[in-house]
């Protein structure tokens, strides 16, 4: 039996275990702290780590039994990760007051991180499609 038919099996008993669990609480009149919802939770947890896994297996195995795809995605995670390089390095780490919060410097510079990299991505994404459009246009 290969990992694909066990994930298959433990997703079908997720599901039916959920379908349960949803109609119990429909019947019941619940606060926040309630326990179904902590069920609820838990059995998310649960379905979030098992797809991980199972796709980290399928990837890992997939660029194990093939070198040259390997290679290319080694180098499209370091350009990666040069893009995120560059987007901390040029992050803003001012301190903000936002009514009741207070973002330090840290949480600062990571949420400027995320957002530099979003912009520079976006306009990578954005000169590749006019590029190609060009290229298709002009031959």
């Amino acid at each position: 039996m290969n990992i694909y038919k066990i994930s298959k099996i433990f997703a079908a008993i997720i599901g039916v275990i959920s379908v349960v669990l949803f109609f119990v609480t429909l019947n019941q009149t619940q606060t926040i702290e309630s326990s179904v919802t902590s069920i609820f939770i838990l059995l998310s947890y649960v379905a979030l780590i098992v797809a991980i896994i199972s796709v980290l297996y399928f990837v890992v195995k997939n660029l194990i039994t093939h070198k040259d795809k390997l290679k290319q995605t080694l180098i499209t995670v370091g350009l990666f990760l040069g893009v995120v390089l560059i987007a901390f390095i040029f992050a803003d780490s001012t301190e903000y007051n936002l009514k009741e919060i207070k973002v330090g410097a840290g949480f600062s510079k990571l949420i400027s991180t995320a957002l530099n990299t979003f912009y520079i991505l976006a306009i990578l994404s954005i000169g590749t499609l006019v590029y190609s459009s060009f290229k298709k246009f002009k031959s």
